[in-house]
């Protein structure tokens, strides 16, 4: 049964390229308002890594056969993931991006999953990374794009976020992440993503 892995394929098509329209309007109304970006450089980094897990899910899981045994549990971690990321973005509103922006003077966000965690869209984009193959039995893929979103994460982009909030001598909840977190907070993508889904997620 192949249907299930085409329909989640072009559910987060969809999903990607509605979250890459709606960062590049936030993108326009935050350099309105003097945005800074940093971490341009290592921005296509969460694009490839999100277009090879995507590609990756999709192949791996029609090699093994479609959806795996424990299908069900992992449909549900996907699901929320998907209702962690979107109660961020809902939550940054116009400050969540893809990218890594410093708003002057911008205001600490600290409603919705912000109030409980520092970085909900990472966690909430770890977690997509990792379901969706394994709900195709692509372990492959999910462990390959874990670990190299987390050394992505840890190794740069989380570092570039501290060092930007250092320079705009912002408090740490006024800068973005995204899987993303663009900001007048801290984190947007992804993502999301690249929370860098791709990118932003």
């Amino acid at each position: 049964m192949d249907w299930p892995i085409y329909l989640a394929l072009l559910w987060v098509t969809i999903q990607r390229l509605l979250e890459l329209r709606l960062a590049r309007r936030n993108l326009a109304w935050a350099l309105e308002r003097g945005a800074r970006e940093y971490g341009r450089e290592h921005y296509p980094l969460f694009f490839l890594l999100h277009i090879g897990w995507m590609l990756g899910w999709f192949f791996e899981g029609l090699a093994r056969g479609g959806l795996a045994p424990a299908w069900g549990f992992w449909l549900a971690v996907f699901i929320l993931a998907q209702f962690l990321r979107y109660w961020a973005i809902t939550s940054l509103g116009p400050y969540w991006n893809t990218r890594i922006l410093v708003i002057p003077g911008a205001k600490r966000v600290r409603t919705g999953p912000y109030r409980f965690l520092r970085h909900p869209n990472y966690l909430a984009v770890g977690l997509e990374l990792l379901a969706l193959p394994l709900g195709f039995g692509a372990w492959v893929t999910a462990l390959v794009a874990t670990l190299l979103n987390a050394g992505l994460l840890l190794g740069i982009r989380i570092p570039i976020e501290e060092r930007a909030l250092r320079e705009a001598a912002l408090p740490h909840s006024a800068a973005k992440e995204a899987s993303p977190r663009l900001s007048a907070a801290k984190e947007a993508s992804q993502s999301d993503h690249p929370e860098t889904y791709g990118p932003g997620r």
